[in-house]
């Protein structure tokens, strides 16, 4: 008879959250432990590929010369900035794209073909609609994430069980309290991991954005570094906007866990 296995290693087992921690790190200091002995070993050319000694080094000079905090503070304004509009836009949108079947058919074929377009393309015409300020950057960043979000809002919204909606009309409800009441709350939970995913979307058109005409912001600082093939100073605007994102999606993780911890399934 065999031993069962560990319920960590078990299909789809599960892990506590302690262990999930102490997993997580030990992978990552594993990946720079290879990484630096690569590098010092002479397996990677510094100029495409510096260490993350080199990194931590060069990123320590950057916060030094005040080349980090005040950047990283205008991009994280811009992302927040864009990413409300986006989200202002797109709930009510993608809630009455789900309530009702004409909107639905109006407006899908738009927001299909338009998130299909590359959005480095559509910077020129940007720039033409907008000029060089701060407009065309969170116009950029709107663009790269509304059009996804939408139809993320749209089938949240569908998932959400017709008998509910059913229930709520027997009981005498209105479309607006069905909305409001029933459809809203049912798919909050999901709504929110929504959100988060496409938070970390929009973090990703940030290079686009900070390079228009752009003084200020990460996206500046690794775009003028990469004028001067300064790599290692690449990498670590890389690493402050990879290590912004990790908080920020923790942070949203914990307030799900917190809000919605009655979804927690009993082992």
């Amino acid at each position: 008879m065999t031993r069962p296995l560990p319920k960590a290693f078990a299909f789809r087992g599960s892990i506590s959250r302690r262990a999930n921690v102490l997993v997580g790190l030990g992978a990552s200091f594993a990946v720079l432990l290879v990484w630096q002995i690569s590098s010092s070993e002479g397996w990677l050319d510094p100029t495409f590929l510096p260490s993350p000694v080199e990194i931590a080094q060069s990123l320590w000079v950057m916060v030094l010369e005040g080349q980090i905090v005040g950047n990283a503070v205008v991009s994280i304004g811009r992302i927040l900035a864009a990413f409300a509009l986006s989200a202002a836009m797109a709930i009510p949108i993608g809630l009455l794209m789900s309530s009702y079947r004409p909107v639905n058919a109006a407006l899908e074929p738009i927001v299909d073909f338009i998130r299909y377009l590359p959005t480095p393309a559509l910077v020129p015409i940007s720039i033409i609609w907008f000029g060089v300020g701060e407009e065309t950057k969170i116009f950029l960043l709107w663009l790269g994430t509304f059009f996804q979000l939408v139809l993320l809002v749209v089938d949240d919204a569908n998932r959400v069980p017709n008998e509910y909606i059913e229930i709520a009309r027997t009981l005498g409800a209105r479309p607006f309290q069905i909305l409001a009441d029933v459809a809203w709350r049912a798919m909050l939970p999901n709504l929110v991991d929504n959100l988060r995913i496409t938070l970390g979307w929009c973090w990703t058109y940030l290079i686009i954005a900070e390079i228009v005409a752009s003084d200020s912001g990460l996206g500046f600082v690794i775009w003028n570094a990469r004028r001067y093939m300064q790599t290692d100073r690449v990498m670590a605007g890389v690493f402050v906007i990879g290590l912004i994102g990790l908080v920020s999606d923790q942070l949203i993780r914990a307030l799900h866990r917190r809000v919605f911890g009655y979804l927690k399934t009993t082992d």
